[in-house]
C-alpha cells in the first residue's frame, strides 16, 4: 500500500510539473517591439540573428550569444528561453559594438548606453587589477 501511494504522489508531481512548464506567460507587446528593434540594429551592424532550439548534450554547454560562422557574425538565441533572456543577450552583445550611427528609440539607446557603461567599468576594473581571479 505504501508503494502505491508513492507512485500516485510521484505521478501527480510529474503531471503538475509538466502543466507548469506548458503554462508560459505571454510576451508583452513592449518586449516584442524592443526585441524586434534590437534585431534590426544587429542587422544594420551586419550581424545575423537566428532563433533556434539549441541542443544540449552531455559534456558541453550551449547558450545564447554571438559567434562567427564562416565570415558571418551570428547571434544565436535559444528558442526555449523566455523573451527577457533574448533581450538581455541582444543588449549585452550590441553594447560592445559601435551602434552610435544607427537610429534607436530613446529607451533602447538608454538601455544600450547603460550596458556599454557597465562593460567599460568592468574592463577598467580588470585592467587596473582591482578584480582578482578566483580559483587557483
Amino acid at each position: 500500500m505504501q508503494a502505491g501511494f508513492y507512485y500516485f504522489r510521484r505521478t501527480v508531481a510529474v503531471t503538475l510539473k509538466r502543466k507548469k512548464q506548458k503554462e508560459k506567460r505571454p510576451d508583452s507587446p513592449e518586449q516584442v517591439a524592443l526585441l524586434e528593434e534590437l534585431k534590426g540594429v544587429a542587422e544594420k551592424l551586419g550581424i545575423v540573428v537566428r532563433e533556434e532550439r539549441l541542443l544540449r548534450e552531455v559534456g558541453y554547454r550551449v547558450r545564447s550569444g554571438r559567434c562567427r560562422v564562416g565570415e558571418e557574425e551570428v547571434i544565436f538565441l535559444d528558442r526555449n528561453l523566455p523573451i527577457d533572456s533574448h533581450i538581455d543577450v541582444m543588449i549585452d552583445e550590441l553594447a560592445v559594438r559601435g551602434y552610435e550611427d544607427v537610429y534607436l528609440s530613446p529607451a533602447t539607446r538608454s538601455l544600450l548606453d547603460r550596458a556599454a557603461a557597465r562593460v567599460a567599468a568592468l574592463s577598467e576594473m580588470t585592467a587596473d587589477g582591482e578584480v582578482e581571479s578566483f580559483g587557483g
